[in-house]
């Protein structure tokens, strides 16, 4: 029988029951050899020195410490790090890649329920659900039958900011309804957009042509307040502002000043900061829909993150490559 790799848990280790559930554990361990009661969250501690010392591989997630060099130079042996999360932004340093380490990602396993977050979203606001619980709630009665004109998603129009894994499952998920989707992204040509299924557009026409404006791009330099003022002025009356991405993509103050007018609305599950400060106007703002970084995987969806990582793992001790590999050359353009 071979010899199974040496691996440790690198992150906080309340999360390891919540990704890596006893069948899924029982399933890592056939591949690696792992202590699930040794989980690293500082690579300077005393009792990791030998596992770390023999580790091949780390399995990292939520609360994993800096991989820099002193972390590396720790574990000599190290050749892979499998993420049961998304971005590695946070932990993993241009030293990984150039030690030659193989990085693996679960982002698109935590991209699914994000997009199914977003699809529900966009059907709730084409019904103006919100506002109408509102209303419910305040008169305790409603004219049965009525007819109510200006809603309904048959036809409407969604603008999808961002061609990321989350961006192309929603397109995916947006097929089968009677809507109208476009696409903005600049690293998007139009026979890419083709394959996707969606015309392409400038940012400026899609605001000025979406009904719903939802956004998936990265927080980069160049998208940090990309939907400022002047964006959110470009929309027309009615429509509706979905973040499941970033919360740095916006410029709160500037979403404030324009749903305080009531022409807009807007569904955050991200903000900046985050949370927002308690006495943040969009928290009293009827127009504004604000949930706690719901989106991601929560509950029984992070067993998906370790389910991917299990078969990473397998790959790797069977001597495959992997399937959700990062490219560093592309972590300016991923979340």
């Amino acid at each position: 029988m071979t010899e199974r790799p040496q691996a440790v848990f690198a992150m906080a280790a309340e999360n390891v029951p919540h990704l890596f559930p006893p069948e899924l554990l029982t399933r890592l361990r056939a591949s690696v050899d792992i202590d699930p009661a040794l989980v690293a969250h500082d690579f300077t501690e005393p009792r990791l020195r030998e596992a770390l010392a023999r580790a091949e591989i780390l399995i990292t997630g939520w609360g994993c410490p800096r991989l820099d060099a002193a972390a590396l130079d720790a574990a000599p042996k190290l050749r892979a790090v499998l993420h049961a999360a998304g971005s590695v932004k946070g932990f993993a340093t241009a030293e990984v890649w150039r030690r030659g380490i193989v990085v693996s990602s679960a982002a698109a396993a935590n991209a699914l329920p994000v997009a199914e977050y977003t699809l529900a979203m966009i059907l709730l606001t084409g019904k103006d659900v919100f506002a109408f619980r509102r209303l419910l709630r305040a008169r305790r009665d409603f004219p049965y039958g009525d007819v109510t004109p200006g809603i309904g998603n048959h036809g409407r129009r969604v603008g999808v900011v961002g061609a990321s894994r989350v961006g192309r499952r929603l397109i995916e998920l947006l097929r089968p309804y009677d809507l109208a989707v476009t696409l903005t992204d600049p690293h998007v040509d139009a026979p890419e957009a083709a394959r996707l299924g969606v015309p392409l557009l400038p940012l400026d026409e899609l605001l000025r042509t979406s009904d719903v404006v939802t956004l998936h791009a990265p927080e980069t330099p160049g998208t940090r307040r990309m939907i400022g003022a002047r964006e959110l002025a470009l929309m027309p009356t009615g429509a509706v502002l979905v973040n499941t991405a970033r919360g740095a993509l916006v410029d709160h103050d500037a979403l404030a000043e324009e749903l305080a007018t009531g022409r807009l609305a807007a569904v955050l599950d991200v903000t900046d900061p985050e949370p927002l400060p308690a006495d943040s106007p969009l928290f009293d703002l009827p127009n504004a829909f604000i949930t706690p970084h719901l989106a991601g995987s929560q509950g029984n969806e992070v067993s998906r993150l370790g389910r991917t990582v299990v078969e990473e793992a397998a790959r790797l001790s069977a001597g495959d490559g992997l399937l959700y590999p990062v490219d560093p050359t592309a972590l300016d353009r991923l979340a």
